[in-house]
């Protein structure tokens, strides 16, 4: 619970570590308890309370009751309930004594942890000290940098929720941890449909059968067409009644995706047969003789395979070789596509106040430059900071991998 000193964590080490809060039903003057307040530092979202309601899923956390507490007795209470600013407040009061669990959704499956009603692991909670969510920043902001005696004397809440989502967008791209990850399953048609929130990739790898990752390289052997129009005999692209071009399959991703893994794997060894006999060793990997045999292409001379990137679909598409294998697919999102990702860790927050500063000030006529052009150093000085911060780099873990760097080579 909160220290009398206000102290920032609200929740017990029972509520982080089992995300379960177990409060004791209290009846006042004879009424029965109804109010029950929610001290997690995760907030509760709340869609509906009943199950068979479509926005029963939005719910992040489940209600639990039980008359006495004991082993297996809990079971879920479904009656009509609103939740407002972590308050929830039952239609159906509970009896004195009786016992209520708010429980965290467990980000492993989508499960909820219901051993007795609480005590499962719930993920949801775990590591939300280290954030700062958007809606505290700008708070703090405003009672911080905003009033009389102040470089800013007065600005709009809007103008700082636009500032700051523009300052978290742009931290996203190299400064904050702003790298999903997707476990996905490549199908038969050898093309996977890009998150929503994707900007860019980052690390692409299919999974062996141990969990080891293996880096799978872009590939300049082919290429996505954005149009891909149908042309008569004469080539001139043929029109719609609306006057659009009309649009055909691309006969470049269908020769693509037909490949044969056996015939690479044919011209693999023929290269490689080849070059062993002239005695100037061998390839890894089919194609990899690509641009004769005076020097290896790195990104052909790998056995992982390769992607393609297709805007035109908005999928990322993949070598015939790769058909059924597990991949883990890790890219950039901007930071602002959902509710959860809107949050800023602590060791950058400092360099979120002078972006919004200094974009506040500097949008603002009649501004004397000298400030402004104190406030845009001030900015970069604090996100080199933040960078620095939040490079996680380790002398010790450094130092280490360094080690093997002075080892002798012996013929």
């Amino acid at each position: 619970m909160a220290t009398p000193n206000g102290g920032l964590i609200t929740e017990t080490n029972g509520q982080y570590y089992s995300g379960a809060q177990v409060i004791v039903a209290q009846s006042v003057a004879g009424v029965d308890q109804s109010v029950f307040t929610s001290t997690f530092n995760t907030d509760l979202t709340f869609g509906n309370p009943v199950p068979t309601s479509k926005l029963y899923n939005e719910n992040n956390f489940r209600l639990y009751t039980s008359a006495d507490g004991s082993s297996g007795s809990f079971v879920e209470y479904t009656a009509p309930y609103t939740v407002v600013n972590n308050v929830i407040t039952l239609a159906t009061p509970v009896a004195n004594d009786s016992f209520v669990v708010i429980q965290l959704l467990s980000k492993n499956g989508g499960q909820f942890g219901n051993k007795d009603a609480y005590g499962d692991v719930v993920e949801d909670n775990y590591n939300s000290y280290s954030y700062i969510p958007i809606s505290e920043l700008i708070n703090n902001f405003l009672v911080a940098y905003v009033g009389a005696g102040k470089l800013i004397s007065s600005v709009k809440r809007t103008d700082v929720l636009f500032h700051a989502k523009r300052a978290l967008q742009e931290f996203s791209y190299d400064t904050l941890r702003s790298i999903h990850s997707q476990e996905l399953n490549i199908p038969p048609s050898l093309s996977i449909v890009l998150p929503h929130d994707y900007v860019n990739y980052v690390n692409v790898s299919w999974v062996d059968q141990v969990g080891v990752k293996h880096i799978i390289y872009p590939t300049t052997l082919t290429s996505n067409p954005y149009s891909n129009p149908v042309q008569d005999s004469g080539g001139v692209p043929t029109q719609a009644s609306d006057g659009s071009n009309v649009i055909g399959t691309s006969l470049t991703e269908k020769r693509w995706a037909a490949q044969n893994t056996e015939i690479l794997q044919e011209i693999r060894d023929d290269i490689n047969g080849r070059l062993i006999s002239e005695g100037l060793g061998g390839f890894g990997f089919g194609l990899s003789g690509y641009g004769q045999l005076y020097g290896l292409q790195p990104e052909t001379a790998q056995m992982n395979g390769w992607f393609t990137i297709n805007d035109r679909e908005g999928k990322m598409s993949f070598s015939s070789d790769l058909k059924g294998k597990l991949i883990i697919l890790e890219y950039i999102s901007d930071g602002l596509s959902y509710d959860q990702d809107m949050r800023i860790p602590k060791l950058a927050e400092e360099a979120v106040y002078a972006y919004v500063m200094h974009a506040i000030l500097a949008s603002r006529i009649n501004q004397p430059e000298y400030v402004v052009q104190r406030l845009r150093r001030e900015k970069s000085a604090k996100l080199r900071n933040a960078k620095i911060r939040l490079s996680n780099i380790k002398s010790s873990e450094f130092i280490q991998i360094m080690r093997g760097k002075s080892k002798w080579i012996k013929n």
